[in-house]
């Protein structure tokens, strides 16, 4: 792990020959933003004196409170490969203040420290690892993205049928040189997508290196005259893009959620870990799935999980015990997708978890069969319910949630709720190419 001082900073700017830096920063629904300044005023960075006006950030702040602070995070200084070699340009992941010099706390970045604050006092520390996946489709003449692709590949293809090999492959060579880990790449199911798994880390670290992965991924595949897109169902009749999310807690360097005396290899804090988890998931849907298009990858068919359950033994459950031991052992959450705010997702996974720790929240029984298969009685005997399978209903069932609520805070909870509630209400007004295949002569 990077420790860099303030003096480290500035000689490596220097014998780098850094000459722009962009200070960066996520907004609330996930995206990443930046205030971008010469080198000449990188101390006056460094002095926590950038400022901007957060009322032009949709979600962020009032205009009558709209002066924000971005405060580099040094240990997050990057020096971008891509860009000239003369001149070159670095960023910083920053947190935001306000004025009097406090956390602005409806920074999805804040939210996400103060939950990891609150599970290091309980002697822990929170471990991800996640699995990302996304499309690379084609551009039109003007540089436009599509959703066309020639490409037929399939699971674990390789080129030449896999046309987007070189991109992805230049991503991982990126990723590697701006000193991040990369445990795995390959071809997925649906023809033109992908799946590059980050290493293992420290949650805020695997928040920084998603937000880092997805612009990285973005820039690679528009140099190769691609457009990455980590859209949950870009395409219908194909599979959708998730971002599996496998956690574990530590204390003192040690997995916790081990226990080889266990048949599922898990101890008494990983059974509760997945208790929480499971009692708060409709809202916690809310957060790992936050828009309409989510829940178009959500559906029976496609390999994305529907149902409310975990097993060890079986792929389709909502969560899944990977068959490894030891230090490895891991909760896989199969359900979050590329369009959540990772800081965010992140957050609402652990503070469920550490809730099921907490008040000890024993999970159902396992289901070790295919629970697509199972009929509705099957499945209402054993008491699996579903998924919300509408943003709409996402929204009500982190509304019903008061936990959920606390753990974002009242005025972040609300700022989503309404944008969110907002965009479904813009969706209800669509007219679809479906609606019209199917009802213009019809009716």
């Amino acid at each position: 792990m990077k420790n860099y001082t303030r003096e480290d900073i500035l000689n490596l700017v220097e014998e780098e020959d850094v000459g722009f830096i962009r200070l960066q920063f996520t907004d609330i629904f996930g995206t990443m933003k930046n205030v971008a300044i010469t080198v000449s005023q990188l101390k006056r960075a460094l002095d926590n004196k950038c400022m901007f006006d957060g009322s032009s950030i949709e979600g962020f702040a009032r205009i009558e409170e709209s002066d924000m602070y971005l405060h580099p995070d040094l240990n997050t200084f990057e020096i971008f490969p891509w860009r000239p070699q003369q001149g070159k340009v670095a960023r910083f992941i920053c947190d935001i203040y306000r004025p009097d010099g406090t956390a602005y706390e409806s920074d999805p970045r804040h939210v996400l420290k103060k939950v990891l604050s609150e599970t290091k006092e309980m002697g822990y520390d929170f471990n991800v690892g996640p699995e990302c996946e996304f499309f690379l489709f084609e551009t039109d003449d003007a540089g436009n993205p599509t959703t066309i692709s020639n490409e037929r590949a399939g699971y674990f293809d390789l080129g030449p049928l896999d046309q987007g090999e070189n991109a992805r492959r230049d991503i991982v060579l990126t990723m590697e040189d701006m000193g991040y880990g990369v445990e795995a790449s390959h071809h997925e199911m649906a023809p033109a997508q992908h799946e590059i798994d980050l290493e293992y880390t420290e949650a805020l670290d695997a928040a920084d290196n998603i937000m880092t992965f997805k612009l990285v991924t973005k820039t690679i595949a528009k140099r190769h005259g691609l457009h990455a897109t980590f859209m949950p169902k870009p395409k219908d009749g194909i599979h959708g893009s998730g971002m599996h999310l496998n956690m574990s807690l530590s204390r003192d360097g040690k997995n916790v959620f081990a226990d080889e005396k266990d048949p599922n290899g898990l101890s008494k804090e990983a059974y509760y870990f997945i208790g929480g988890l499971m009692k708060h998931i409709k809202a916690i849907s809310f957060i790992t799935n936050p828009i309409v298009n989510s829940y178009k990858r959500l559906v029976p068919g496609y390999e994305a999980p529907v149902y409310i359950a975990w097993s060890a033994n079986n792929r389709t459950p909502l969560i899944r015990i990977p068959r490894v031991s030891g230090e490895s052992t891991r909760v896989e959450l199969r359900s979050p997708d590329g369009a959540a705010n990772p800081y965010l997702a992140l957050a609402v996974c652990l503070a469920a978890g550490m809730e099921g720790i907490k008040n000890k929240i024993l999970p159902p029984e396992s289901v070790d069969e295919n629970i697509y298969e199972m009929t509705d009685v099957v499945k209402n005997a054993l008491g699996i319910e579903e998924l919300p399978a509408s943003l709409r209903e996402a929204i009500t069932e982190f509304q019903k949630d008061q936990f959920m609520q606390e753990v974002l805070g009242e005025e972040l909870s609300q700022k989503l709720i309404e944008s969110k509630r907002a965009e479904y209400r813009e969706y209800r007004t669509q007219v679809t190419e479906w609606e019209i295949n199917e009802y213009l002569q019809k009716f």
